[in-house]
């Protein structure tokens, strides 16, 4: 196993993620694949991991140690980790912040990764055990950035998913700029349903108004639909806006449509 990796970008444009990892060919391996491999093989993104294990100076490596006051688990100890951090940060562009995976964090969401797609870099702490020592988050840390209320056995996971997150709104990753700007939650609603090929399967047709050529009619079928699966879904998300007039109507014949009540 690599002490770390890196892929180099071509470009002053590119965009550069750090990832303090015990395990770097995990995120080596996920960095190869799909959207985000292929933004890496056109250097439109730089990964760049380092490993804490590497900055232990006992001649066991040691990273982690018990907590003081007693409990299980271990805690990953402060200076490999400072270390790996600072050895990290140095390679990374000016106005890269260090971000912790932390069930203690922020929740993630889209907003934030728009956010993070303006930043020239981001480097992500993907701790293990019971977490990093708490001095290391306030001497280190930026932000603490959570995927949601469910604990994983590491950081390495989280910290690719946000990393794919973000790499799919910059510039040029994705094959349709369009993409992007009409997935869930970019426009603080679900998607709409999606059909393809062929016209009519397990006795289920495509709806007829996606085959009319009209595009007028498409975009409010969608727009109605993502509103009213947000509703049902996710009410969460419809109340945090504010909808016009056009979207209560469109909300009430869905729901009509659907045999739904308000």
């Amino acid at each position: 196993m690599p002490a770390s990796f890196t892929s180099t970008g071509n470009g002053t444009d590119t965009v550069r993620f750090g990832v303090v990892t015990l395990f770097p060919d995990l995120v080596a391996d996920v960095a190869g694949y799909g959207v985000l491999g292929r933004a890496v093989e056109r250097g439109l993104v730089a990964l760049d991991c380092e490993n804490p294990r590497e900055h232990a100076t006992d001649p066991h490596r040691t990273v982690d140690d018990r907590p003081y006051g007693g409990g299980p688990g271990m805690v990953m100890k402060y200076e490999p980790s400072a270390a790996a951090i600072a050895s990290l940060a140095a390679r990374m562009p000016a106005g890269s912040p260090v971000v912790c995976l932390s069930p203690q964090g922020t929740r993630f969401d889209q907003a934030t990764a728009e956010r993070y797609a303006g930043l020239p870099g981001l480097v992500l702490l993907a701790g293990r055990y019971e977490g990093f020592d708490e001095r290391l988050i306030v001497d280190a840390v930026d932000e603490e950035l959570s995927l949601g209320d469910f604990v994983l056995s590491g950081g390495e996971i989280a910290a690719m998913a946000v990393i794919d997150a973000v790499t799919r709104l910059l510039p040029g990753v994705l094959g349709d700029a369009e993409s992007a700007a009409q997935e869930s939650f970019t426009t603080g609603l679900l998607d709409h349903p999606h059909y393809t090929r062929p016209e009519q399967v397990a006795g289920r047709e495509v709806p007829a108004v996606l085959l009319s050529g009209d595009h007028a009619a498409i975009a409010r079928w969608r727009h109605k639909q993502a509103l009213g699966r947000s509703f049902l879904r996710r009410p969460d998300l419809v109340r945090r806006l504010n909808l016009n007039a056009e979207q209560r109507a469109l909300l009430e014949e869905y729901l009509q449509e659907s045999g739904k009540e308000t």
